[in-house]
């Protein structure tokens, strides 16, 4: 029996070939693999758009062959464009939601119908909560009853508990995708992913650092330029994350021109504006590269700093002090 292991960027790592009972399973769940039931097929978790596991992607192989089977092993490491990738998540996570919502209903009818077996079973109990007549012909037919009620309960209960359970998943996921596109979310990921770019150039041409001084004298550690396969990974990866560069500054700038998000910068921003920042409006203390300088947030003789993109709004001094330069809301630095 033959089993085909392949990565692609848009299915991730599957294993094709495999079926119920040939002891496969067995193999792949020990190795971390799990069993897909949507599209049939086991698969790495979480290997969709990512680079290969190409280690783990061998140690399965190996353990599949000394079990007899033939296995074959076909990874295309390409990525797809970032705008195709995403298009693709959004497209994934709204079928999801929709599924979510669906089984939410389907939990709440559930629980609506154990509600109301749970009704039907007391009102078959005596009136007026009376209590077991020991020894008469009742007792068995009352404490049947009695259980019935107590089986309905807790099956009414669990139902509401999974109800609430679907709703919540439901309206958390409904939710994930506007997070991932927030104006703040969105400039984070730009600056992190700015910045492991900048990490992995140096790691590419090679770089020094100094250690210490002593005297005047620097102790300097010195990286050659990367070479072979770790080379390449670099090239690669580089290549890929520039893409994903373009597409998410495109979505800003989008977010920006509709004026979903600010863009704030030491070039619009003075000493002595004000800044709002969680509802609150904050004097100026500083303007710097790439944040404000305020007084402390929660009170105190210290000084913090806010990042332009995480404003929410701006005056201009001469506003500030025609419009509300007494008001309490504004933390003025103390003297």
């Amino acid at each position: 029996m033959t089993l085909t292991i392949s990565h692609t960027a848009a299915d991730g790592t599957l294993i094709d070939g495999t079926s119920r009972g040939d002891g496969s399973g067995d193999v792949l769940a020990a190795h971390g693999w799990r069993w897909f039931r949507s599209i049939g097929f086991w698969g790495i978790r979480s290997s969709r758009d990512r680079a290969p596991k190409v280690r783990l992607i061998e140690l399965t192989a190996e353990a599949l062959r000394a079990s007899g089977f033939d296995v074959e092993i076909d990874i295309d490491s390409t990525a797809r464009p970032t705008a195709e990738v995403e298009a693709d998540r959004i497209d994934r996570q709204t079928a999801r939601v929709e599924a979510l919502a669906l089984k939410a209903g389907r939990r709440s009818e559930q629980a609506e119908s154990a509600w109301e077996a749970e009704q039907r079973a007391a009102a078959q109990l005596p009136p007026g909560g009376e209590p077991i007549k020991v020894g008469h012909h009742s007792e068995g037919r009352h404490r049947r009853a009695l259980k019935k009620v107590h089986q309905r309960l807790g099956q009414a209960v669990a139902a509401e508990g999974n109800a609430e359970e679907a709703r919540r998943r439901a309206e958390a996921t409904a939710v994930t995708t506007a997070a991932r596109y927030s104006p703040v979310t969105v400039k984070n990921r730009i600056d992190k992913m700015h910045a492991e770019q900048r990490a992995d150039q140096r790691e590419l041409d090679g770089h020094e650092r100094t250690l210490f001084v002593v005297r005047g004298v620097k102790l300097i550690e010195k990286f050659p330029p990367a070479e072979g396969t770790y080379r390449q990974a670099l090239i690669t990866r580089i290549a890929e994350r520039a893409d994903q560069i373009t597409y998410w500054e495109g979505i800003r700038a989008q977010q920006i021109a509709s004026g979903q998000a600010n863009n704030f910068g030491p070039d619009t921003i003075a000493k002595g504006d004000l800044v709002r920042c969680s509802g609150v409006w904050y004097s100026v203390v500083r303007v710097n590269k790439k944040s404000v300088t305020v007084p402390a947030r929660i009170g105190g003789d210290w000084t913090d700093t806010i990042p332009y993109h995480k404003l929410a709004g701006h005056r201009q001094a001469k506003e500030a002090e025609t419009a509300s330069a007494s008001s309490s809301s504004i933390k003025e630095v103390r003297s």
